[in-house]
């Protein structure tokens, strides 16, 4: 496994390498997940790219990869084969286990939500199961075939078949697997948590079959109507919704989040106020400590502090620094200086649509080993744990004599 390129390779069940990606947990890990793909897409799609990103930032870390046979990861030549998918999925979940990462949630998307109940079934550290547009029964694919492309591979055993502008090559065994597999069994039997997505006006996999999977789970079990969403989800705002739901879905069911460093100092409130210079300057006060918050002359500001932005920039900066040289120091390694930059930006298509990039200078005789466990701790100051999570904010309006009331502010 390569963390720093977030790239996991494992054997498949078939006993040939797949290599996929890995997004690691943002903040205090709860839990690994993997994300199995639709029939014709493949581990980058939009929809797997963004619930696992969205995962990620629930604290839910997410391993994707490409099935063989989809001529995207694997070679063009490998057969389409859903028995091979779901024991891809459990070798899959078999290797993270080995690396310390063992999945419980596993999340499929058209196809690979169906593989992901079948392989759920012999996955007992599997807590839960959210499926997306999924087929509850496999003969539906077979819509997907021309007659010629069935005729052919009955008589000559496979076929090319051309499915969504792509080309992949069906065997016998696919069909007798589709022929073999009662999903709606698989569901009935797996007695875990499931959550069931779909789109009404879906015009790949119909809501009916959405329904049948409902109907065959146990509880606790769950819907999401997708709205207007078509099956890949390709507009973003459909792909951000259905990723929110799963992050937000999932952690009721994985282990509860581990204890998180403790705040070294709780800071006083802080008040800030206009000056009355310029359009948009105030004077920031905590404490006996003061500074200036303004906005930049080009926006209509006079250029003389930082922007609220850039307040919260700082704050991340500061707690990152303050929690490294904590951890440093109690861990007794050699960190002479630490410093970190934080940008912030708002990127369209990411929902939440903030995005702080963070880079880290470590300054001392530090070994490889000591410079990753200090930027792993980084992920997890005060600060970064409350950006990733969200916080409650609540708002209270008082009159001018009632804020310079001593007693009150006491």
């Amino acid at each position: 496994m390569d963390m720093a390129g977030r790239s996991f390779t494992f054997v498949s069940g078939a006993g040939s390498p797949l290599s996929g990606h890995l997004e690691p947990p943002e903040g205090t890990p709860r839990g690994w997940a993997i994300f199995a793909h639709c029939f014709t897409c493949g581990k980058d799609s939009r929809a797997a790219v963004h619930i696992s990103r969205a995962l990620s930032r629930a604290g839910i870390g997410v391993l994707r990869f490409d099935f063989a046979g989809t001529g995207i990861g694997g070679g063009t030549g490998e057969p389409v084969n859903f028995a091979s998918d779901v024991e891809d999925l459990r070798a899959a979940a078999k290797a993270m286990a080995a690396a310390g990462m063992s999945p419980s949630l596993l999340v499929g998307h058209s196809l690979g939500g169906t593989a992901a109940i079948v392989a759920a079934a012999d996955m007992p550290d599997v807590a839960a199961v959210a499926t997306i547009g999924a087929p509850a029964d496999l003969q539906h694919i077979l819509r997907l075939f021309g007659p010629n492309d069935l005729n052919t591979i009955a008589s000559e055993g496979e076929a090319s078949v051309e499915i969504a502008g792509r080309p992949f090559l069906i065997r016998r065994g696919f069909l007798e697997a589709v022929e073999g597999i009662d999903v709606e069994k698989a569901i009935a039997s797996l007695r875990r948590p499931v959550l069931v997505m779909h789109s009404p006006l879906d015009q790949v996999v119909g809501i009916d079959h959405a329904s049948r999977i409902f109907v065959a789970s146990r509880h606790p079990k769950s819907f999401i109507s997708l709205d207007n969403a078509d099956h890949l989800l390709t507009d973003v705002a459909d792909a951000n919704y259905a990723a929110a739901m799963v992050a937000v879905w999932a952690s009721r069911f994985l282990p509860p989040l581990s204890a998180d460093l403790p705040q070294v100092e709780v800071a006083e409130g802080v008040v800030a106020t206009e000056t009355l210079a310029g359009t948009f300057q105030l004077k920031v006060r905590s404490g006996e400590h003061t500074l200036f918050a303004d906005e930049p002359a080009s926006v209509g500001g006079l250029g003389t502090g930082l922007s609220p932005y850039e307040l919260v920039s700082a704050g991340l900066a500061a707690c990152t620094v303050m929690t490294m040289r904590l951890y440093a120091n109690r861990k007794g390694f050699p960190l002479e200086r630490a410093s970190t930059t934080v940008q912030h930006e708002k990127v369209p298509d990411m929902m939440p649509p903030d995005r702080f990039t963070r880079t880290i200078v470590l300054d001392g005789p530090l070994s490889d080993d000591q410079r990753a466990r200090i930027l792993a701790i980084a992920d997890r100051c005060p600060v970064d744990l409350s950006l990733i999570r969200g916080s409650d904010v609540q708002t209270e309006l008082l009159s001018a004599s009632q804020a310079a009331d001593p007693a009150r502010l006491a």
